[in-house]
């Protein structure tokens, strides 16, 4: 997908592309609040104190995709200061333990837990479940579509 403009019979202009991108803007709100609630849900299935954006950075880690405090700022794109209290509350909860890095002496690595990974995976069916009832009644090609147009949207 590219971010050429539209060149088909379909493309709307003036007023009807200005609502058109509002309701969008309104749509992606209302799914953002929604998301919000599922993490705020999914860090009280793993711990009650945990915070949602601790639950985010702990889920990055379980899946691998972030392993240090750099990597979790940039994948979550949060201040240093935020992630620092969480990955020191996440310690502290047993979930996340900071080792010194093999290859780098002077750098850390977080890693998950026995106990993260069996809470953050509970919590993670849950909320996939939810969702896959949901997009299970759509057809293959419209979720493409959806994931297709989501993409070019985050980029």
């Amino acid at each position: 997908m590219s971010d050429a403009p539209t060149t088909n019979d379909d493309a709307l202009e003036g007023a009807a592309l200005d609502d058109a991108v509002h309701r969008v803007e309104r749509e992606l709100g209302r799914l953002f609040a929604r998301i919000r609630v599922g993490w705020r849900e999914a860090a009280a299935t793993v711990h009650p104190d945990l915070q949602p954006l601790g639950y985010q950075m702990l889920a990055a880690i379980v899946s691998g995709h972030a392993n240090t405090a750099g990597a979790l700022i940039e994948r979550l794109q949060t201040d240093k200061s935020a992630v620092s209290r969480q990955v020191r509350q996440l310690t502290e909860l047993g979930l996340v333990d900071s080792i010194r890095d093999p290859d780098d002496h002077r750098a850390r690595r977080l890693v998950a837990t026995d106990l993260a990974v069996e809470r953050v995976t509970a919590a993670r069916a849950v909320y996939e479940a939810r969702l896959g009832e949901r997009l299970r009644r759509w057809s293959a090609d419209d979720l493409d579509r959806v994931a297709g147009l989501l993409d070019e949207l985050g980029r």
